[in-house]
């Protein structure tokens, strides 16, 4: 018997694993729900075992099936990873680049980054996702992650690309009507405009002053899950905003906004992450490199502008 399998009915047995959902994955992929059904079985034949079991709603695999996911997905990987270093070789970097990062950087910063990687290596198809929450990499098929942030997870890659930090900062017009809180513990008597986003624990402010951690719980009558809208609520005098250097800056040069209690920072560098079985792909590498020199431009920028923090 011909037990080889190929390489396409891998790529359709890893899409189902995926998605769970044979309808699903033939959508993804662009064929029809039959032709997912015999592909499975053809594979099945030639590795003589069970792979899932499937119900009308959904698939849920076998033992045997999740072993064959698992080196299956090595295996793509390996065949991907192929391909580029070929493509490499020939000045011909291509494939598809999913890249994942929040609302407003991603908005500001990071897709301008994006724009100047394409015009580059226009074979490469990059695919943009902003979230306002962390996603399993491997699960959802994110590449890469740029991200605000130093908690990161061990099980992934992490590159600094640039100094960051969050500073505490309000509008004139508030100051003016609330006051200048002189220690942390004046924050409790302020109103403080909340982020639940991505990396922040919501109402608890993590800050750090010459080496030693604070931790300051914090209260107000807004919170949102976006942090422009928060910036735009501060600059509204409705409050103290937690918000990140390479945002407020501009406003902080042009007095629209305030830096108050200095000397408390958090740290929330910015950092490609990607998953370690992608630590030799040539796509990642690429952009990773692209967004090391970009990011220096951009905090080489920085430097002319007054210290606030």
């Amino acid at each position: 018997m011909n037990n080889r399998f190929s390489i396409e009915d891998l790529q359709v047995f890893c899409e189902v694993v995926r998605t769970l959902n044979f309808s699903q994955a033939a959508q993804r992929l662009g064929v029809s729900p039959a032709f997912i059904s015999k592909r499975i079985q053809i594979l099945e034949t030639r590795l003589e075992c069970k792979l899932s079991h499937r119900s009308t709603r959904q698939v849920s695999l076998t033992e045997q099936g999740e072993h064959v996911y698992e080196l299956g997905r090595s295996i793509l990987d390996s065949v991907t990873e192929l391909h580029e270093e070929l493509g490499v070789k020939r000045n011909e970097a291509r494939g598809v680049l999913r890249v994942s990062t929040s609302f407003g950087f991603g908005r500001s910063v990071v897709g301008e980054s994006l724009a100047e990687f394409s015009r580059k290596y226009p074979a490469i198809e990059v695919r943009l996702d902003v979230l306002d929450h962390l996603l399993d990499l491997a699960q959802n098929k994110i590449d890469l992650d740029i991200r605000i942030g130093d908690v990161i997870s061990p099980h992934y890659i992490a590159k600094r690309l640039a100094r960051n930090h969050r500073i505490l900062c309000a509008s004139p017009a508030y100051l003016a009507k609330c006051g200048e809180p002189k220690d942390l513990n004046e924050l409790a008597q302020h109103n403080c405009l909340i982020i639940k986003e991505r990396d922040h624990p919501v109402g608890l402010w993590k800050l750090t002053r010459r080496g030693r951690n604070y931790n300051v719980k914090v209260r107000g009558s807004l919170m949102t899950n976006n942090g422009e809208i928060a910036v735009a609520w501060a600059l509204a005098g409705h409050g103290i905003v937690l918000r990140s250097i390479w945002d407020a800056r501009s406003r902080l040069e042009s007095g629209e906004l305030i830096n108050i209690l200095p000397d408390y920072i958090q740290e929330a560098n910015i950092w490609a992450v990607y998953p370690e079985r992608l630590s030799s792909s040539t796509k990642i590498k690429l952009c990773v490199k692209h967004m090391e020199a970009y990011f220096q431009r951009w905090e080489d920028s920085a430097r002319h502008l007054p210290k606030q923090a």
